[in-house]
């Protein structure tokens, strides 16, 4: 690249970061994740509003390849820090009720993606049959954890009860939904080496079993040698670049893509605040941020080129139809039937269901790695982004319909006296409805 293409480089990231950071702004005034506007920002950007000339304009063929190069390193970040922040004690001590709930949420999207995928195969056409099938069940399938826990967060249920069992369904959720995104890359790959898919799991055990103890170890020494805090957390941060880039190239390597190993660090890393060899994390979230701020956007701005609104006709419109029913209708019955059959009272029931229909960054990501695959032409990626972006954008406001905030602060006044017995306890199944 040269003098000149740097140039626009920078200005087209100075663009970039402007656009998702207004838009942002202007998703939180109006009650809705900043992801929305980030996404919304992206899909602008792209061909919808302007018109090839514009967007070939504004980012020139030259610069492509390095924003491309710029957004899979921000998507892998987003990804690790998504690992490294999961609580996994969510998947601890919530038994039956969130595993029921999890596999319903999932399993009935799926079942109705998968019959969609039968009808849509004849009219977008695709060598991989059966990975476009499973994938699309795949991708009705899928919860947006993060951003699901940011809105959770906005509305103050973090620590309610029905946040607690949203947020433990969604976890579920999501590693069954990343393991059938894996299957269907491995499926779809090309090439005679199908069969690195396989090392994956002993690359997680050794990820689990050899490289999480040996950094809670290390951790643990540099405590002891009474190292300089911002030295020992600059050394962990750099560490951890290195050990990030590495596990990502290994499962690119294997067949997967490089989030699948960016996830699989971040899960298996010990836990801050976890005991006497506690990580330092702090310059790790603080590139985490930078990250976020500047290169994740990138994502969606790549993405958004590939979106283009203006080529929706009546029959389009009819399958973007059929698509949101078959996502909304699969996840919010599914998860209101799971939570039922599990004696979960019949308005936490709903608040469920709507907060596990959310799907944001998470489906953004999926629908990107089906567009990587051959498995998503451009048409259905712009009704599967659509869908989305709706589906996230409703959550909002069907929360304040389900749960109304007087009914909230009540909740909450009665949880902070201990009344909630627990997370899935008498504040939910409770007979009556109180």
């Amino acid at each position: 690249m040269n003098a000149h293409g740097y140039l626009m480089l920078v200005a087209d990231l100075a663009v970039i970061v402007t656009v998702a950071r207004l838009l942002g702004l202007s998703a939180r005034r109006l009650g809705q994740p900043t992801v929305i506007g980030e996404i919304v920002g992206g899909i602008l950007l792209g061909p919808s509003l302007f018109g090839h000339g514009f967007t070939s304009g504004l980012f020139p063929a030259a610069v492509l390849p390095s924003l491309t190069m710029l957004s899979n390193t921000g998507i892998c970040v987003f990804m690790f820090l998504v690992g490294l922040e999961f609580d996994r004690g969510l998947l601890r001590g919530q038994g039956r009720i969130a595993a029921t709930v999890a596999l319903s949420a999932i399993l009935l999207p799926f079942t109705l993606g998968v019959l969609l995928a039968l009808d849509l195969v004849h009219q977008y056409p695709t060598a991989h049959r059966l990975g476009f099938v499973l994938f699309l069940g795949t991708a009705m399938s899928v919860t947006a954890f993060p951003v699901l826990a940011r809105i959770l967060t906005d509305n103050k249920l973090i620590y309610t009860p029905v946040g607690g069992l949203a947020l433990a369904a969604a976890a579920i959720g999501d590693v069954l939904a990343w393991s059938m995104l894996a299957v269907v890359t491995a499926l779809v790959g090309s090439g005679r080496d199908h069969w690195r898919v396989l090392l994956i799991i002993p690359f997680a055990l050794f990820l689990r079993l050899v490289v999480g103890p040996l950094a809670e170890r290390v951790s643990t020494r540099i405590r002891s040698a009474g190292q300089p805090t911002r030295l020992a957390a600059a050394g962990v941060a750099l560490v951890l670049a290195a050990a990030l880039l590495g596990v990502s190239e290994a499962t690119a390597w294997m067949g997967l893509h490089p989030i699948f190993g960016a996830f699989l660090l971040g899960i298996v890393l010990p836990r801050e605040g976890s005991g006497s060899g506690s990580p330092d994390y702090r310059g790790v979230h603080a590139g985490g941020r930078i990250s976020v701020l500047i290169l994740l956007p990138v994502f969606f701005v790549i993405a958004g080129l590939k979106v283009n609104l203006r080529g929706l006709d009546a029959d389009t419109l009819a399958q973007l139809g059929l698509i949101m029913l078959v996502a909304v209708g699969g996840k919010c019955v599914g998860t209101y039937l799971g939570a039922r059959v599990s004696g979960v009272r019949r308005r936490y029931s709903a608040v469920l269901a709507v907060l596990i229909n959310t799907r944001g960054l998470t489906e953004l990501i999926v629908l990107t790695v089906g567009v990587q695959i051959g498995v998503l032409d451009q048409r259905l990626f712009t009704l599967l982004v659509v869908m989305a972006v709706v589906t996230t954008a409703m959550t909002g406001v069907l929360l304040r319909y389900v749960y109304p905030r007087e009914r909230v602060r009540s909740d909450l006044e009665a949880y902070s006296r201990g009344a909630a017995g627990g997370l899935t306890g008498a504040a939910l199944t409770a007979r009556g409805e109180g």
